[in-house]
């Protein structure tokens, strides 16, 4: 379908004003970008209690954010990666949409920061948020939440970063994990599916600014071969926790995070890959904007209903 009139006269707005390519910026100039998505946002939601405080990371403490809704206590809870490429992204912009699910899935959203690319390689994101984990199922009770109750969730490298934490908690011992959501994830470096081609000049993300963003993450060539950067060369997928992958059609990345779920379903995992037409990726961050950014937060409403029922 065409592009969404919401998207079209966004991205009109953005070219006029001559964003650059992410691989022609500086990576201080990407992380004032990808801050800026906190000004494409609705208003942030009330909500009954926020905690800011920190996890133990392996390079030292990292900071989280807990939301927790007006629900009678234990509640399940969602543990949310932020995206960025690795490189940008915190707390900050991830602070609208956890309100806004914390509330409308009666749930409480555990918003985690990492150590950053280029000054913290692979694998610093991924043992951070395996740490991050490890620590929310091991205290979330102080806070209502249901530690037998956990899924985890993030967009763009954070949907990657989900998805590999739902690997090691399967292979190392981590707690066990009831849902993965992994929104338009970035899977694969050495991809070269349609959308690749399609989409190389595309909306907000070209496919030179993401192996810009591969290449400020991974320490070396060899790494993208490592399942730990590409949850999708893992030598099995059974036994993962059941997937939503939600992609959008506009979108460089969007054939890999299919056919990650196409991997999944063929390994027995319980998994709804749904693609919103019209759309682009960092949807899931325009909601004052992109009123079918709703969408989006509403698949994943329903499908957390669903998985944390019994």
């Amino acid at each position: 379908m065409p592009v969404d009139t919401a998207v079209k006269s966004l991205n009109d707005a953005l070219i006029k004003q001559g964003l650059k390519s992410f691989e022609e910026m500086s990576v201080q100039e990407v992380r004032g970008v990808v801050e800026s998505f906190i000004g494409l946002q609705a208003k942030p939601q009330e909500i009954a209690r926020v905690v800011d405080t920190v996890y133990p990371g392996p390079g030292g403490n990292q900071d989280l954010k807990i939301y927790i809704p007006e629900s009678p206590a234990p509640l399940p809870v969602v543990v949310y990666f932020h995206g960025g490429g690795w490189v940008a992204g915190g707390l900050s912009v991830t602070d609208q949409p956890s309100r806004a699910l914390a509330n409308d899935a009666g749930v409480i959203v555990v918003a985690v920061s990492y150590r950053l690319a280029p000054e913290h390689k692979f694998p610093a994101a991924t043992d951070d948020t395996f740490a991050a984990l490890k620590w929310v199922a091991a205290n979330i009770q102080q806070y209502g939440g249901d530690n037998s109750r956990i899924a985890v969730m993030g967009d763009s490298a954070g949907g990657n970063l989900a998805a590999v934490a739902a690997q090691r908690s399967r292979d190392e011992g981590g707690p066990r994990i009831r849902a993965q959501v992994l929104i338009y994830p970035v899977i694969d470096p050495m991809a070269k599916l349609p959308s690749r081609t399609e989409f190389k000049d595309g909306y907000i993300i070209t496919a030179a600014g993401l192996d810009w963003f591969w290449a400020q993450y991974l320490a070396s060539p060899d790494d993208a071969k490592n399942p730990l950067a590409s949850p999708c060369k893992a030598a099995s997928l059974v036994g993962l926790p059941p997937a939503l992958i939600l992609s959008t059609e506009y979108e460089v990345a969007r054939d890999e995070a299919e056919a990650y779920g196409k991997q999944l379903a063929d390994a027995g995992v319980e998994t709804e890959v749904i693609r919103f037409d019209g759309l682009i990726h960092g949807v899931y961050w325009m909601s004052g904007v992109v009123p079918r950014s709703k969408e989006l937060h509403d698949a994943i409403v329903k499908f957390l209903v669903k998985q944390f029922a019994d």
